[in-house]
């Protein structure tokens, strides 16, 4: 796609997706209206355009959200820290005693881009392609790079812990977040397109925007990627404060029913105090919950590493661990889906928080 041409141009199509973003008058607008109305003519919905934001969290204070009766399960009564060896995020998702590396499994990750220059991922298959309109794929943010570095980074590294999960799978990084950690449906379309078109197996999407109702082209766009068999996962939101009784909601895309909704649990397996609770549209539930606080990977040079909070944290997670299976088991798109929700962890915590439990990797 020609950026440039597409910023300026009054309908941008994606053919794969059965998506068209289009820049109308008042009257078009409603002319489009009736189309979407009229029984014979293929237009399914028309919604606006929205804007979309990074989902990591600032929230270091109350981190744990227990359950009513304030208790944990004995099964659950543990924590897990970051050793010299691995983070505790990869330990209680049994990452560290799995056999597979993601190798010949390629995932995008759509996010503020990759710091280009980052020593843990020289020698690894890179692609990288931007999607906001003058920006090159490189990550002025941060956000993408520590997202990419948990997906996707490296089994051993001088001087650190392990903090990657599939650390052979081929990396594609969408940019379609702004070095300001925002974006619009334009370049996410862009991104999804550009990671189907490249056989890319799962992506992972740590951004979002909070609106309750589902998103007919998000949906079609889930679907369409199901039915090619990719799998598109994407972070629930951190619009909750669990600690003050506001659960939040599940908002745009993850609230799709054909897209993985991903929550955030703390290293007492308890729910972090942001991570958002199912939305009561059709989909809008939390489908799996990984780790998401106090998250260590990569951020950009000079710093290198440093921790982060989200379930934005979280959603690169279950992308690598998706590659394990994948890896494993061959499976891709539903199938893949049914594999990761049936060898989750159930955790001492409602489903509307947690879907089928923690995400666990292959063997």
């Amino acid at each position: 796609m020609d950026l440039e041409l597409a910023e300026v141009a009054d309908a941008v199509l994606f053919d794969e997706l059965g998506i068209a973003v289009v820049a109308a008058d008042g009257g078009q607008l409603e002319a489009l209206r009736a189309a979407a109305a009229a029984p014979d003519v293929a237009v399914l919905s028309v919604e606006p355009e929205l804007v979309h934001h990074a989902l990591d969290s600032e929230d270091t204070v109350a981190e744990i959200a227990r359950p009513a009766n304030g208790a944990a399960a004995t099964e659950d009564a543990e924590h897990f820290l970051d050793t010299p060896e691995f983070t505790w995020g990869l330990q209680a998702t049994r990452t560290t005693s799995s056999a597979c590396s993601g190798r010949g499994v390629r995932i995008a990750v759509l996010d503020t881009g990759l710091d280009l220059t980052h020593p843990d991922f020289h020698g690894r298959t890179i692609t990288a392609q931007s999607f906001i309109p003058g920006a090159a794929p490189q990550d002025g943010h941060g956000h993408g790079t520590h997202c990419v570095g948990t997906a996707c980074g490296p089994a051993t590294v001088g001087g650190t812990r392990r903090y990657g999960v599939a650390h052979e799978a081929d990396i594609f990084v969408g940019k379609v977040l702004s070095d300001q950690g925002s974006g619009v449906d334009g370049g996410i379309l862009a991104g999804i397109e550009w990671a189907i078109a490249n056989g890319c197996q799962i992506v992972s999407m740590s951004l979002g925007a909070d609106v309750a109702s589902v998103s007919v082209a998000y949906e079609t766009v889930g679907q369409r990627a199901l039915a090619a068999g990719v799998l598109i996962v994407a972070a629930a939101g951190n619009n909750a404060n669990r600690a003050a009784g506001r659960p939040g909601l599940v908002g745009v895309p993850a609230n799709s029913p054909s897209i993985m909704a991903v929550a955030a649990v703390d290293p007492d397996l308890g729910l972090a105090n942001f991570s958002a609770a199912s939305n009561p549209v059709v989909g809008g539930q939390i489908d799996v919950a990984a780790p998401g606080v106090r998250v260590f990977s990569t951020v950009p040079m000079p710093v290198r590493y440093g921790s982060k909070n989200g379930t934005s944290m979280a959603t690169p997670h279950v992308a690598g661990i998706a590659a394990l299976w994948c890896e494993k088991t061959g499976r891709t798109g539903r199938d893949l889906w049914s594999l990761l929700t049936q060898h989750s962890r159930r955790l001492a915590l409602p489903s509307l928080d947690v879907g089928a439990g923690l995400i666990q990797a292959s063997g």
